[in-house]
């Protein structure tokens, strides 16, 4: 059994700070994808060893922007930062690693899309970002094997990915451009949105809430973390949890872990 799990962290020090040690412990992820780590490399480095991890780390040359990660337990074939368009190079938005399961090649990827902002230029690097994803997605299933692709993408799907659709069809995160994206992505592209097949059609179950106001307590919430699979790694997923904070008080991040077991 392997257990992948994907959490936007707001900031790795931070989140280290607030408790987030004791969840690893706790949860034992095989293999952890962060977003929005903003630190530099060596300091992602320093925590992600500590806790007895393998890691990949790409740090946005915005200084306290962004930046992605992969912790692994077992030791990675190879990674590679950036999805293809030279312009993300250094936005630390992009990290992917081979495994080696079995006989198996598998392939992971922690992404941190723009949350963008509708009719600026946010929202044309989102756009990009998105085309550059659509490309990297298909050579990923063209090259055969496992592939995994999780993280804060920042777009509801579907109005059953955000508790207060109504108020933000006119709003990045859930704009008609940004959701067709997600329909080509879980049709045409034929990659597996493996949570939402897992809980079936019911709302949520939401992975980040705002930190202002009552939107954690009333559940007020956006599904914008996925873990996109191949059809064939999807066949293998045994379990699917959101693991939400008991209440405010104990978060330690704006988001919730997504946790997947693949029965590999």
């Amino acid at each position: 059994m392997l257990r992948i799990a994907s959490v936007n962290v707001n900031g790795v020090r931070a989140s280290w700070r607030k408790g987030m040690p004791a969840w690893i412990d706790r949860r034992d992820p095989d293999i952890l994808a962060l977003q929005e780590v903003r630190a530099p490399d060596e300091i992602a480095h320093e925590l992600l060893e500590g806790a007895g991890f393998h890691v990949a780390h790409t740090a946005a040359e915005a200084k306290g922007r962004a930046g992605v990660a992969l912790a692994s337990k077992k030791a990675m074939e190879e990674s590679r930062i950036g999805i293809g368009d030279s312009y993300f190079d250094t936005s630390g938005r992009w990290v992917e690693s081979d495994f080696r399961i079995g006989d198996k090649n598998l392939t992971v990827v922690s992404a941190y899309v723009h949350s963008g902002e509708a009719g600026t230029e946010k929202q044309d690097d989102k756009y990009r970002f998105l085309d550059a994803l659509t490309v990297r997605l298909g050579q990923l299933r063209s090259a055969g094997g496992y592939a995994l692709v999780v993280g804060d993408l920042n777009v509801g799907h579907t109005k059953l990915d955000i508790k207060n659709w109504k108020g933000n069809t006119k709003k990045a995160g859930f704009l008609p451009e940004e959701r067709a994206y997600f329909d080509k992505f879980f049709g045409e592209l034929g990659w597996v949105d493996v949570a939402r097949r897992h809980a079936g059609q019911v709302d949520g179950p939401y992975t980040w809430w705002s930190m202002r106001g009552q939107a954690f307590d009333n559940d007020t919430g956006w599904r914008i973390d996925y873990q996109m699979a191949t059809p064939e790694l999807a066949e293998l997923a045994v379990d699917v949890s959101v693991d939400r904070a008991p209440s405010y008080a104990e978060r330690w991040s704006d988001h919730a872990p997504l946790i997947v077991d693949y029965d590999l």
